[in-house]
């Protein structure tokens, strides 16, 4: 309930944050600050603090230079603590994790009053597993080697590595390092990294001889005692996936802020989503076996162990049968009677399988299950013996190859997923589910890897989400498509009449920015032509460029006019596939500061997320309107539900999705209220087609210089 006390505390917080700082109150900010603070104050709840109401999640777009991460923290924190819940603050990117907790959430601390106990949230992947460290080295790097999935690179460690591995272990024992990978002060390769992380399915929990040292669990004590845990969109998909509560707070009892919000719903369709390498599953079956075996010998022929291994051998044998003959149904399918495959891709329309593929589909999940059942219990008899439970099997036998089950029964279930996913037909009246194959040549021949996703996160946030949460803000610079909420709201499974405020970006538009649409003869729809003009385009201009984004819609593009530049011009360009982002933009800032001349060539990734002020960046080139690929699986299954339902799937979906993209892009530009410069569109189809206008008009109000 938002009682004028609390609504005094808000106000009182506010103005002592802007007089420490020097600073003039936003109108924008204030709206926000208002709208969060009405929506999550009215949350209406029973004795035991359970939320009885709805309405209680509010959607806030926030142009750039609102000032919206005040506005948030000074809504929400006040009305956390009296609620008596947590504050979870969830974002896309780490640096706007780090700048929560090294920037603002101290800043609130100090000049507004508002003290709080911050906990910063990673998953266990983030984190040194101190046993599997010490049982690779005790093992000379045998242990650990056998992927998850067999048929990726699985990089074997040399003694090198080994090296490595126990200077990481002495700098954690002597506690110059504190097991998060963030922290280290090398950079370690992800093929380094990996083997001495764990999961949820390998992790013995406190049943680890190591349990009280332990990286992850010494993180998850500061979660208990936080009142504010900052977390990213990819760790609250994991704890949902997980139920809820299992890394993060419960949502019942948690208010959520949303930051970067725009990513959302694509984050939970990832969480969801599923895959499996045919030929590949095939050969990991082969090397289980020998796992298991070795297994059997190392724990002493313990006899219920043995039943067990044993009894795993007709589902392998029945998997294995399965799993070739949906191998030649599905060579049938896609390749030439040469053998040679008739496409890279190939989408099953609408997501429905042909009726035999179906059934096959159903028999390998069938066994599959069988076997994720068998391994449980093998689980579960190792748990028991790491708890001396049973004296036949020596603890540190069964503390080896714990995480090493964790590991195959991961992969029985990751092919028990899409098994399933193929073999069980979409709900009636339900968003489908995209399915597809991907045909992947290699040394060992062609494999086909089979894919799920759904085509929507709606019904997957409704339900274990927005019901189940306190409250929640959804809050970015761009959620809107082509000015009103409805597209989000859909997908982010919200009802129609959330409440959801739009606020405008404080800066002048019209004085800082112009939006130039130059004359262009040829448009995307011959591609050719159109990249010989982009080229040509930007050979002229770009001589005469100091800080220029230049961004591409495809890689084949970006190349081909990178290929048709000069020398001279290519010098000053840097490309997106040539170093990381971190250090392309670092890069081009110190070449700025030198005074000398920086391009970057980008794709998607640099439309958002970059930050360039002022003389950092003057002029944003988009080569062409960022509409979704066609051949894009996803995409195509959701376009030919739109059409089955009656819609227009390109005005419907692909028009507002653009326009939130195009809007992203131009964001690039102005970011303090000090900058300016100019953003050039080299596609016509924004003047020559009728839903140009709309996306003009959904973009801010810069001058328009429109050929």
């Amino acid at each position: 309930m938002l009682t004028e006390d609390l609504k005094q505390q808000i106000q009182q917080a506010y103005r002592a944050f802007l007089d420490a700082k020097g600073l003039k109150s936003r109108y924008g900010q204030r709206q926000m600050v208002g709208a969060v603070a009405r929506v999550i104050g009215g949350v209406q709840a029973d004795a035991s603090g359970v939320r009885q109401s709805e309405g209680h999640v509010v959607l806030v777009e926030a142009g750039t230079g609102t000032g919206k991460t005040l506005a948030y923290l000074l809504g929400t924190i006040p009305i956390a603590k009296a609620a008596n819940k947590k504050l979870v603050l969830s974002t896309a990117t780490v640096a706007l994790q780090e700048q929560l907790l090294y920037k603002d959430l101290p800043d609130i601390a100090l000049h507004a009053q508002l003290p709080v106990k911050v906990s910063l949230a990673k998953g266990r992947g983030r984190y040194l597993c101190i046993s599997k460290a010490e049982r690779i080295l005790d093992s000379q790097g045998a242990m650990g080697q056998m992927a998850l999935y067999e048929d990726e690179q699985v990089h074997k460690l040399d003694e090198a590595d080994l090296g490595l591995y126990r200077e990481l272990l002495n700098e954690f024992a002597s506690g110059r390092w504190d097991g998060d990978r963030d922290n280290l002060k090398r950079e370690l390769e992800d093929q380094l990294w990996h083997p001495l992380t764990s999961d949820h399915l390998q992790c013995t929990n406190r049943r680890c001889h190591n349990f009280s040292a332990c990286p992850f669990y010494r993180a998850r004590e500061s979660l208990d005692q936080a009142e504010v845990v900052i977390a990213n969109h990819d760790l609250v998909m994991a704890d949902l996936a997980l139920g809820g509560g299992a890394i993060l707070p419960d949502p019942a009892d948690s208010i959520y802020v949303f930051d970067e919000g725009h990513h959302l719903a694509a984050k939970a369709i990832g969480h969801f989503s599923y895959s499996m390498r045919v030929a590949g599953s095939i050969r990991w079956l082969s090397a289980a076996t020998r796992q298991l075996e070795k297994m059997r010998v190392d724990c002493g022929e313990h006899q219920v162990l043995s039943t067990y291994i044993t009894q795993l051998a007709q589902p392998f044998t029945d998997l294995n049968q399965c799993l070739e003959s949906f191998q030649r149904t599905l060579r049938a399918l896609l390749t030439e009677s040469s053998g040679s495959p008739k496409s890279d891709r190939f989408r099953f329309p609408n997501g429905q399988l042909p009726e035999a593929l179906r059934i096959e589909a159903g028999d390998v999940a069938k066994v599959a299950d069988k076997a994720v059942v068998k391994f449980e219990q093998i689980v579960d008899l190792l748990k028991e013996a790491i708890d001396g439970g049973i004296p036949e099997i020596e603890k540190d036998a069964a503390e080896r190859w714990y995480p090493q089950t964790g590991l195959l029964l991961s992969r029985m279930q990751s092919i028990h997923s899409l098994a399933r996913s193929y073999r069980n037909p979409d709900p009636e009246g339900s968003s489908p589910t995209a399915r597809w194959i991907n045909v992947i040549e290699s040394p060992d021949g062609v494999d086909f890897e089979c894919r799920s996703s759904p085509v929507s996160a709606a019904a997957t946030l409704s339900e274990h989400l927005w019901q189940h949460c306190y409250g929640a803000v959804v809050t970015s610079a761009t959620l809107t498509a082509l000015g009103h909420f409805d597209r989000v709201l859909v997908d982010l499974g919200l009802p129609a009449d959330s409440p959801c405020e739009r606020l405008q970006s404080p800066f002048d538009h019209q004085r800082c920015a112009e939006l130039w649409v130059p004359p262009m003869q040829a448009d995307p729809s011959n591609p050719e032509a159109h990249t010989a003009e982009v080229a040509d385009f930007l050979a002229k201009r770009l001589p005469q460029a100091s800080a220029t984004l230049v961004l591409f819609s495809s890689w084949r593009q970006m190349r081909t006019v990178l290929e048709h530049l000069g020398d001279s011009i290519k010098n000053t360009i840097l490309s997106q596939g040539q170093f990381s982002k971190n250090e392309i933009l670092q890069q081009h800032r110190a070449a700025i500061d030198k005074g000398t001349q920086s391009i970057i060539f980008g794709l998607a990734s640099f439309a958002e997320g970059v930050d360039l002020p002022g003389d950092y960046l003057t002029e944003v080139i988009i080569t062409k309107l960022p509409f979704s690929v066609p051949d894009d699986p996803v995409d195509a299954t959701m376009a030919e539900w739109i059409e089955r339902q009656g819609g227009n799937a390109f005005i419907d979906w692909s028009v507002p999705v653009a326009s939130m993209r195009l809007t992203q892009a131009v964001g690039r530009l102005l970011r303090t209220e000090q900058d300016s410069g100019n953003i050039i569109l080299l596609d016509r189809r924004v003047v020559t087609k009728r839903y140009g206008r709309q996306l003009l008009d959904a973009l801010p109000p810069f001058r328009r210089k429109l050929n």
